[in-house]
């Protein structure tokens, strides 16, 4: 069966998530059963390796869907991220069509790729290794990141690659490569955005963003993103403990 998350997208159900830095396994399964559809797991800006992503996994369960985001478009991280037995996985910076085929060819066993074959958690540690990678091609999501203005020219060419599932926009390293560093309601900045929103919506692209900020989330969604992650573990703790630290003491 084609994992349930690759269905949502597809059908371009709003799927709110949240972003998972800590690789504490209490705040993951407190969130798990807040009621997110997915999280975005964060290998990326995070201490967290696979063994960690592995363990989040495992607490989460099939409560929602963990998409790792790996540190960089590897073919060792990446199989390494699969074989944690996530059905997901996101690539930043990819800013051209061969960034996108070189993260498919990765994500996927032969002759659609180039993934080699190991034994762990993905394949039930040997007691299931033919039954998964007999789907394994057809249930693996690939997520890439437009998070550079370089991504934003060659927005075309990456969501005509085959086997891309969905585009999460990076707002902030966005504004980076534009000059405007954190500045993401700069208005260059949102046209930027607003071409990839054009350009995926046309061609039926499921699309999310990253948003720090609830409300925003809220516009994003009315605008038609299906793919919101939205704050996070350190955002939601560091905000709510300073909001009673500064109620008590006011």
């Amino acid at each position: 069966m084609i994992t349930t998350f690759n269905n949502r997208l597809k059908n371009k159900e709003t799927l709110i998530g949240t972003l998972i830095s800590l690789s504490s396994l209490e705040t993951a399964e407190i969130l798990a059963d807040v009621g997110f559809d997915w999280f975005f797991v964060d290998l990326e800006h995070s201490p967290m390796g696979p063994m960690e992503a592995q363990a989040i996994l495992q607490v989460v369960g099939e409560r929602a869907e963990c998409v790792l985001r790996v540190p960089l478009n590897d073919e060792i991280w990446i199989k390494k991220a699969l074989d944690t037995g996530a059905h997901a996985i996101m690539v930043p910076q990819v800013n051209t069509q061969e960034d996108a085929r070189r993260a498919v060819r990765y994500s996927k066993y032969p002759p659609m790729g180039t993934r080699s074959l190991g034994v762990g958690r993905a394949h039930g540690y040997g007691a299931k290794l033919q039954a998964y990678i007999d789907r394994a091609n057809l249930d693996t999501v690939v997520i890439v990141q437009v998070e550079h203005i370089e991504a934003v020219r060659n927005i075309e060419a990456i969501i005509s690659t085959e086997e891309i599932n969905a585009i999460l926009i990076g707002p902030y390293d966005l504004s980076a490569s534009m000059g405007y560093l954190g500045q993401v309601e700069n208005p260059e900045v949102q046209a930027a955005i607003a071409k990839v929103h054009r350009i995926c919506q046309d061609n039926g692209m499921p699309l999310g963003i990253f948003v720090a900020d609830v409300d925003r989330a809220r516009a994003y969604i009315q605008e038609g993103y299906n793919l919101i992650a939205a704050s996070g573990d350190i955002l939601m703790l560091s905000q709510t403990a300073r909001k009673v630290v500064d109620s008590l003491k006011r």
